[in-house]
């Protein structure tokens, strides 16, 4: 998976380094000797965290250490998300640099909401449906999500120390006090979690790449 998204950002021409962060256990695995880009440094950090927001605050935090501008913008993205594509990432590139503000790849949500009656779930039975949510003004996130450097880092930090419930970096930014811009995606760029998402990931790849996946 983690090959796919790195050759999408290698792939975009506003994209000037990637820097990739993982459990520091992993850090000397062979699979990532594996991993290049033929015209962008590529870099990986020992920064991976117990939490989601504390990896990516680590990773920019190492970024900062290494000299990057703190204004410059960064694109965060989960590698779960390997059917990322380089017109996707430009697409929100474009929409950012019209504002001022940074945001998010995001689908509107499609489906009816229902909310589940929490007595009927925590009784370890089929769960029933309490009452059905408008789904009007609701989108579902995705990544990558894009925001300059240090106030994503900031933003971050500040949400870490106050134990706030930080999903992603956009909920870490709207903490902050900021309204992150929400630009379509695409299906494609769905996350893999189970055994069958990477079935149908793969299919996905396959028919739309020349890569081969490492495992």
């Amino acid at each position: 998976m983690l090959a796919y998204a790195i050759e999408a950002f290698g792939q975009t021409p506003e994209i000037q380094s990637v820097w990739v962060g993982v459990n520091p256990s992993f850090i000397d695995n062979p699979i990532l000797g594996h991993l290049a880009l033929a015209d962008k440094p590529l870099h990986f950090l020992p920064s991976g965290g117990p939490t989601r927001q504390e990896t990516v605050r680590n990773s920019l935090g190492a970024m900062l250490k290494a000299g990057i501008p703190e204004s410059d913008w960064v694109l965060v993205h989960d590698a779960a998300r390997p059917g990322i594509a380089p017109e996707l990432i430009r697409k929100l590139i474009v929409a950012i640099s019209l504002s001022n503000v940074g945001g998010l790849l995001a689908l509107p949500v499609a489906d009816t909401l229902k909310l589940a009656d929490l007595n009927s779930a925590l009784a370890g039975t089929y769960a029933r449906a309490e009452k059905t949510i408008s789904r009007n003004h609701l989108w579902q996130a995705q990544t990558p999500q894009m925001f300059p450097l240090k106030k994503l880092h900031d933003a971050l930090e500040s949400g870490i120390r106050l134990e706030a419930d930080i999903t992603d970096e956009a909920s870490a930014m709207e903490l902050a006090g900021i309204k992150p811009l929400l630009i379509e995606g695409a299906m494609r760029n769905f996350k893999v979690t189970h055994p069958a998402d990477w079935e149908l990931m793969q299919s996905l790849l396959q028919s739309t790449s020349n890569k081969k996946p490492i495992s």
